[in-house]
């Protein structure tokens, strides 16, 4: 299953040249790195990113991210995806801007 991180341009650029992250200032404050599905990543966007120009949307398979990915609860009761270590760029599976027209992100199709 992929499951989807959303950073800021400077975010992608970081984990791009160093290779790993322990993910963006919420991620380190709160102690695990935010992912959301595919059902979740527009709310998230919305949210969390509402105007924000230049995101990346990174995406991650779940059985390549082992024990350290934990499903909790958050957000609606639903059941959110956290990763409890640095995320690594040779995990990445796809990377692809998501731009943002008349105030909404635009996903790509099919990222499901």
């Amino acid at each position: 299953m992929l499951i989807y991180k959303i950073f800021r341009a400077d975010e992608w650029a970081a984990f791009d040249s160093q290779g790993e992250t322990l993910g963006a200032a919420i991620d380190l404050s709160d102690g695990f790195i935010h992912f959301s599905t595919a059902e979740q990543a527009a709310e998230t966007a919305a949210k969390h990113f509402a105007g924000v120009q230049g995101l990346m949307l990174l995406a991650f398979e779940t059985d390549r991210l082992g024990e350290a990915l934990e499903w909790e609860v958050s957000r609606g009761d639903a059941l959110f995806p956290h990763l409890y270590r640095a995320l690594k760029r040779s995990e990445l599976i796809w990377v692809k801007p998501l731009p943002l027209v008349d105030g909404v992100h635009q996903f790509p199709a099919g990222m499901a």
